[in-house]
């Protein structure tokens, strides 16, 4: 008669576990990476716009330019052929800083790489 008892504790525990804020996070829509990325970046005052054959490049007026990947590996991949020189692979996403970025910029990279590290 214990063995039930002594199993519901557990699993009582991990439902608990899966349970949290809703509003810990902003939504982030994994089929639209450069829209929640760009949302993100809205959201902290930072002017950029959707670009790109696809809809799947980023230009932020400061400069910095992102192009989003399907995959992690496609982005480093396009490291490798030398199409991202230069660029920070941030999970999906290379960021472009030109060289010319001014070290004011240090908070606005620093919240674009947070933008995108929470896709």
């Amino acid at each position: 008669m214990k063995r039930p008892l002594f199993l519901a504790l557990p699993l009582a525990l991990l439902a608990i576990s899966g349970c949290g804020s809703s509003d810990a996070a902003p939504k982030v829509n994994k089929s639209d990476l450069p829209g929640s990325a760009l949302a993100c970046l809205e959201s902290k005052d930072i002017p950029a716009s959707q670009t790109g054959e696809n809809g799947d490049e980023l230009e932020l007026d400061a400069g910095p330019k992102i192009k989003f990947y399907l995959t992690a590996d496609e982005a480093i991949a396009e490291q490798f052929r030398g199409r991202g020189e230069g660029a920070e692979q941030i999970g999906t996403a290379l960021l472009f800083v030109p060289p010319e970025t001014s070290e004011k910029s240090d908070d606005l990279l620093h919240d674009v790489e947070n933008c995108l590290a929470d896709l």
